[in-house]
């Protein structure tokens, strides 16, 4: 049950997932960012990967210059229309998909509780689209700048208990978590998650590296998640980083 994903690789076409198979994984999370967005012109190569293929397919909501919390009302409104649009291009072939908590712009560091509010309607109403499309949402927790939303587990749990849908889970970010110092608190809530990205860093900034090359407690990640059901999906800068990372968590588990 373990994905590749990767943000480095958004610019290039879709063929390369066609190799994931015979790297060992057995899934695929689309990044919907740059050429791999979900569009009319080229969800058909998507979906031709997901009929060719074993691979399950999970998607990563668009975040570029998006914002859940933007108090600026057209914004927020756009952020919600495309995130929408990936969801009903790939509501025959995606199960789950990743969405980010929203940030806090400068209006909105003055009003945080309106920004708050903001945050939970967008992603209220993305879960009530996906929920039409028998798709899972799964909320992430966000690495460590101040002005994201999302990076402790008490606001990981208000968002999950304030939206109250169903179909809403958690993705748990054991590298952004570990970033913030909590990764440990967040493996306490190991009940509420339902995906789990997995890359490495040293503690400090959001580095992306493969499993086992930065400081995260990969044992106490992977004896907290006995018994775990959901997919792992590797966050990998290339295909070389997620192998290398796929055969430490083999390894690992």
């Amino acid at each position: 049950m373990i994905s590749f994903s990767s943000s480095a690789l958004v610019n290039r076409p879709f063929d390369w997932a066609y190799q994931l198979e015979d790297l060992g994984y057995t899934g695929w999370e689309i990044v919907c960012e740059g050429m791999q967005r979900l569009t009319e012109e080229n969800v058909d190569e998507a979906r031709k990967i997901a009929e060719t293929t074993d691979l399950v397919i999970t998607l990563h909501l668009p975040y570029s210059d998006l914002n859940l919390a933007s108090v600026n009302q057209p914004i927020w409104e756009e952020s919600i229309r495309q995130m929408k649009s990936c969801l009903t291009l790939a509501a025959d072939f995606a199960e789950l998909a990743v969405v980010h908590p929203g940030h806090l712009s400068p209006l909105g560091t003055q009003v945080p509780d309106r920004a708050w509010e903001q945050n939970i309607l967008g992603i209220r109403s993305i879960c009530d689209h996906a929920a039409d499309l028998g798709i899972t949402i799964a909320v992430e927790n966000m690495v460590n700048i101040p002005t994201l939303l999302g990076r402790a587990p008490f606001e990981i749990v208000g968002i999950m208990e304030t939206v109250d849908r169903e179909n809403l889970g958690f993705t748990l970010d054991v590298g952004h978590a570990n970033t913030n110092g909590n990764l440990k608190e967040f493996l306490e809530i190991r009940e509420r998650i339902t995906h789990v990205h997995i890359h490495d860093n040293h503690g400090e900034r959001d580095e992306h590296l493969p499993v086992g090359s930065g400081t995260v407690d990969w044992q106490l990640v992977f004896s907290s998640l006995n018994g775990y059901r959901g997919r792992y999906v590797t966050e990998a800068r290339s295909l070389v980083q997620g192998q290398t990372s796929l055969n430490r968590i083999k390894r690992l588990m």
